[in-house]
């Protein structure tokens, strides 16, 4: 059974996650292109933080961020690897996008990486009915980076 459900990204169970995140952010980005946030930063007011569960098992996660009272940004939504292809990314961007709409929030932003290694995310945002934007809130242009948004 899955389950999404919000919690402190700040414990332990969650680091093995947290790390795959991490890892797979740098793998092929430049340090100064990337734009996720520590699991610390992670628990700043303003920014809602969902685990993704399988019999209890954290399997993926995802965070919303106050931009301002209508525009929010996805941070750091991440499935483990080894479990991709099954419909989980898109579970977890379907159940993000509720929660914004929920929150009453009317256009949902994000920043992912352009290279090859991002192709399989921006197919799943492009599907859900992001399009392509400029930079937004605090960002500047990167050829590294990709911007999308969604009116809600």
């Amino acid at each position: 059974m899955i389950t999404i459900t919000l919690e402190h990204p700040v414990q332990e169970e969650l680091a093995r996650l947290h790390a795959r995140h991490t890892e797979a952010m740098h793998a092929d980005t430049p340090p100064g292109s990337i734009h996720m946030l520590p699991a610390d930063a992670l628990a700043a007011p303003g920014i809602l933080f969902y685990v993704m569960r399988e019999e209890g098992r954290p399997i993926g996660m995802g965070a919303l961020k106050r931009i301002d009272a209508a525009h929010a940004e996805i941070k750091s939504m991440h499935v483990l690897y080894e479990l991709r292809g099954r419909g989980l990314a898109r579970m977890l961007l379907g159940h993000l996008v509720t929660e914004a709409r929920t929150a009453g929030y009317s256009r949902l932003s994000l920043e992912t990486g352009s290279q090859d290694s991002f192709a399989p995310a921006r197919g799943l945002y492009l599907a859900a009915g992001f399009e392509t934007c400029p930079p937004f809130e605090g960002y500047r242009l990167d050829p590294m980076s990709v911007f999308m948004t969604i009116a809600l």
